[in-house]
């Protein structure tokens, strides 16, 4: 048989063979990949009814068989029993005969039992996705998010992608390496937020957020039917309670520059009692591609290819709406009563703040991000022991969403430059390697600011216009700007702040005429 001129079909996917022409080659032995994949394949169940294929009919359809379900000169018995073969399943060109022993003995047991569903389409049979409404007046109407591809829940899904973001690849290799069932669905009992957050009118505005769930954190109460019909419907958000200890704090509180209060302070330590949360990205794609002013196709077909063709419904699927992308999510720290944060008549000071690894937790000193963080928590700590309340909310956008890798070539491309590291050509490095100087795109940062219903910030403590222009552009009045302190400020981050400032950068203070004149030191100066 020449397999180059046949297609192997199933739910409505089609593979083709491609000058596999040698009828006396063994398809498993050639292609023992390939084997694997379509033998797992057709071992399977029927998971979403398809007219085409009916497992107990000899005579339909089968996925990886030409039209008509088998070669004239097979018996229906014999297709039948290979159908239904536990362990060799079927592969074009091993009908009749089951695969090497080589083959056999090296093949690991089958996680699942139902057919690899490539993709699904828009009417296809079985598919009737739950009916999602975004930015309806309640819970109810809006619907819950489904983006599970176990049993009860593939054929109802009304999301793309995966829950966990970027962690969703980590619990794939768990279910591959036998330590997670691939049909586990959590246990919620008690898993509640510590304190209540929504619904605010900012919820029920499709255009206000787009970028989570605003009902996230409440899937366990407003969607608890759902869960009892055994829908896999899981929380995109979670808020809990934790005692915080930060060197920088600790010191502040030993040198006088922070009160114990006993509530938010809670000693002479510098312990603070926080409320914290984690949310993860779920994107309503209308309302990402109104916010990045793109064609929703365009948006589609972008995320589509970028992500290496990994999830094909978001071209196939054009009527589900909702994406879960593989991106870092959001975290945030509330210092001070939560209440207050939704309450115009309390004052609320606010740092957003992105990621930074090398800044953050190891404390590099080439950037200002650690500094400006520590000097973000102070000022909440102080306008909640003020009666006000603090809020940091710190996003999953490592080096500009450029990537710790590419951060760390530019930093190199920095120190090699002829003539030192400039503030001149601080953003010019970044451009040379990355094509862009800043992917973080604050487009839709503000959607968790209408999640907590805030109205209006009194402090917000940054210097960057991208994020100002991106709160006050989403109808949130900012009443003062806080850029950092000079004290505040590491030996070799000088060239960071002359060049933002000069880019336009929020500043009390103004930057060098010539930038050339600012430059960060060699990585042998130990003195700079």
């Amino acid at each position: 048989m020449d397999y180059s001129t046949h297609h192997f079909s199933f739910d409505q996917v089609e593979l083709s063979g491609d000058g596999i022409a040698d009828e006396g080659r063994d398809f498993g032995d050639e292609f023992p990949e390939l084997f694997w994949f379509y033998s797992g394949i057709s071992q399977q169940r029927q998971l979403v009814p398809d007219e085409r294929v009916v497992d107990d009919d000899p005579h339909s359809t089968h996925p990886f068989l030409p039209e008509g379900g088998h070669e004239e000169s097979e018996s229906d018995s014999e297709f039948s029993s290979r159908r239904t073969n536990p362990i060799y399943g079927t592969s074009p060109s091993t009908r009749g005969t089951p695969p090497s022993p080589r083959l056999a003995a090296s093949a690991p047991p089958s996680l699942y039992n139902h057919r690899i569903i490539l993709t699904t389409y828009p009417n296809q049979v079985g598919i009737k996705p739950v009916p999602l409404q975004w930015g309806a007046p309640d819970s109810q109407t809006r619907g819950p998010i489904i983006a599970s591809r176990i049993p009860n829940s593939i054929k109802v899904r009304n999301a793309i992608g995966a829950h966990g973001g970027s962690y969703s690849v980590y619990r794939a290799l768990a279910v591959a390496i036998r330590d997670l069932e691939p049909t586990h669905r959590p246990n919620l009992t008690n898993t509640e937020p510590v304190i209540k957050i929504g619904p605010y009118k900012s919820w029920f505005d499709p255009t206000k957020i787009v970028s989570m769930d605003p009902w996230g954190h409440m899937v366990a109460d407003v969607f608890a039917k759902y869960l009892k019909e055994d829908i896999d419907v899981r929380p995109t958000i979670s808020v809990t309670k934790a005692h915080m200890r930060v060197a920088e704090i600790e010191a502040a509180v030993k040198g006088k520059k922070l009160d114990v209060d006993g509530t938010v302070v809670l000693n002479n330590e510098g312990e603070l009692m926080v409320t914290k949360g984690a949310i993860e990205p779920v994107w309503y794609l209308p309302g990402v591609a109104q916010r990045f002013q793109v064609d929703e196709a365009t948006l589609r077909r972008c995320l589509f290819e970028d992500t290496g063709g990994m999830y094909p419904e978001l071209v196939t699927r054009t009527d589900l709406k909702v994406f879960l992308p593989p991106i870092g999510g959001i975290s945030f720290y509330i210092f001070g009563n939560p209440e207050y944060i939704a309450d115009p008549t309390k004052k609320l000071t606010l740092r957003v703040h992105d990621e930074c690894n090398g800044s953050d937790v190891f404390g590099s000193d080439i950037c200002t991000c650690r500094p400006y963080l520590i000097f973000g928590i102070e000022e909440c700590v102080r306008q909640a022991q003020q009666g006000g309340v603090g809020l940091i909310v710190y996003f999953r956008k490592e080096g500009r969403a450029l990537g710790e890798v590419t951060k760390y070539l530019v930093y190199n491309a920095r120190k090699r430059a002829e003539g030192g590291d400039t503030a001149e050509a601080y953003f010019l490095r970044t451009e040379d390697i990355a094509g862009v100087k800043d992917m973080r795109f604050q487009a839709t940062m503000p959607d968790v600011l209408h999640w907590f219903g805030i109205e209006k910030i009194d402090r917000m403590i940054s210097m960057s216009n991208m994020k100002y222009d991106a709160i006050i552009g989403a109808g949130i009045p900012i009443l003062e700007r806080v850029p950092i302190p000079d004290h505040y400020l590491p030996p070799d981050s000088k060239v960071e702040i002359d060049a933002k400032i000069a880019a336009g950068y929020f500043s009390n203070t103004s930057a060098p005429i010539n930038l050339t004149d600012t430059k960060g030191r060699t990585w042998d100066d130990i003195n700079h």
